[in-house]
């Protein structure tokens, strides 16, 4: 007993010492640990390069890990870029539609509910997206789940090349008694390069096309992150951050000159109760009425502060932001713009986008919030977080319970529901408003497994 304590003790010396030391170079390492315990018993090792042995296979386990981790978030974000068959089928038979089937381009609403459209007493929901079926979700979902569809204006912005095929699909799907109206940005007179300048040079401007649609590795020095804050650093590299459709969102008041409230949606959400409560909430003159992202059961999710936004090492913004603000979410705001109109907040976001390209993107890297929560400081009015719970997305435990008592929930993150990489045991919250008898669907195999 007494011999085995001091050999144990032993051990951990020679342990002790091995991990203090530098490894012997030219170590010959042996793939399995029989491998290792049979050259142990062949060429006689001792106790020191028996742990030497052990420690670098170790070492080289965690660098073999850690690799695979980091090419598993590369694969990932390349397929969270990617768009699936079945959507881009989907998108190329609806525009055929469009141009050899009349009924496909009957016009959207008809002509006698056309002053609908900037009818106040009406409940206008705006959604910004090139994805077809993601849109179909969200307007099946806002409409099925009111107590007045009746009431519901849904306005679909989508760029030039998808507006033949999201027109098609809304025509020949409508969700009546709702109104559904599918404008192009080239349709829209006030889209101008004049007012809108900043994005242009976003989308044009070299460094930022190379650094969302370059080599993602290159200059990373994989050895100082985390899994967790690389993939963090792929997701802000996503090539629609500098997409006009996601921008879209800070011209609403100047797209939309008649309407005095509205609710924006992303096109990764789900609707799962009536929003018509949602107009009845009085902002207090505020501009945005937004769910905080900075407390929440949720950590994870709900821990978004400015400092996971923002550069503060950057002087502007230690100078004018605060780390410790508490952040909110874009996908589902009820904006007031009316109140909107009297500020100063598009050419706040302008002038901030300017800065930023100035400093070659090192204020911040994350698409439109970060200016947006420069824009929005001091307009922005806390509604319950029931009415929007976020990260579904990226948090493979989101609570189920939770999941089924929000009025919304949102795909936030990579593993959107149409993706292959989406969590399964989530997505049949999104699917639930796909009719899957449909011929374009059922043809395009849409999320077949």
């Amino acid at each position: 007993m007494v011999l085995q304590q001091r050999l144990v003790r032993d051990f951990y010396k020679i342990l002790n010492q091995v991990n203090t030391e530098e490894l012997p170079d030219g170590l010959k390492l042996p793939d399995t640990f029989s491998q290792l315990v049979s050259e142990m018993k062949n060429k006689q090792y001792d106790a020191k390069t028996f742990a030497f042995m052990l420690r670098a296979m170790m070492e080289k386990l965690e660098r073999d890990i850690r690799e695979s981790k980091f090419a598993e978030l590369m694969n990932k974000h390349f397929a969270a870029s990617a768009v699936p068959k079945g959507i881009h089928c989907l998108s190329l038979r609806l525009t055929d539609e469009y141009s050899s089937n009349a009924h496909a381009r009957k016009q959207l609403p008809s002509p006698e509910l056309l002053p609908l459209l900037s009818d106040n007493s009406y409940h206008h929901m705006i959604v910004s997206t090139d994805n077809i079926l993601a849109a179909s979700v969200v307007v099946n979902s806002a409409v099925q789940s009111s107590l007045q569809p009746e009431k519901i204006v849904f306005h679909v912005i989508t760029d030039k090349k998808t507006y033949a095929g999201m027109h098609s699909w809304f025509a020949l799907n409508p969700v009546s008694p709702a109104i559904v109206e599918v404008k192009g940005v080239h349709q829209f007179d006030w889209l101008t390069r004049e007012n809108v300048p900043v994005l242009e040079a976003v989308e044009n401007h070299n460094g930022i096309r190379s650094y969302y649609h370059g080599n993602h590795v290159a200059g990373a020095n994989l050895s100082e992150t985390t899994p967790r804050r690389f993939a963090s650093k792929l997701q802000a590299r996503s090539p629609k951050y500098i997409s006009l459709l996601n921008h879209l969102r800070i011209y609403i008041p100047e797209l939309f000159p008649n309407l005095n409230k509205v609710v924006f949606l992303d096109d990764d959400v789900v609707i799962q109760r009536d929003l018509s409560p949602l107009w009845e909430i009085d902002l207090e003159g505020k501009v945005n009425g937004a769910v905080e992202t900075c407390r929440g059961e949720d950590e994870w999710v709900m821990s978004k502060r400015f400092r996971n936004y923002f550069n503060f090492s950057h002087p502007l913004i230690a100078k004018n932001l605060n780390p410790d603000e508490c952040a909110w979410a874009y996908g589902m705001n009820i904006f007031d713009l009316s109140a909107w109109r009297k500020t100063n907040i598009r050419e706040t976001y302008h002038s901030w986008l300017k800065e930023n390209l100035k400093s070659n993107l090192t204020m911040w890297k994350l698409g439109t919030l970060p200016p947006a929560l420069i824009a929005f400081k001091g307009h922005v009015h806390p509604i319950d977080p029931s009415w929007h719970m976020l990260g579904l997305g990226y948090q493979n435990k989101t609570n189920i319970d939770s999941v089924k008592e929000a009025a919304v929930i949102h795909y936030n993150g990579q593993s959107k529901p149409w993706l292959q990489i989406g969590f399964e045991h989530l997505r049949p919250f999104w699917t639930k408003y796909i009719n899957y008898s449909n011929d374009f669907v059922r043809n395009c195999h849409i999320l077949e497994s």
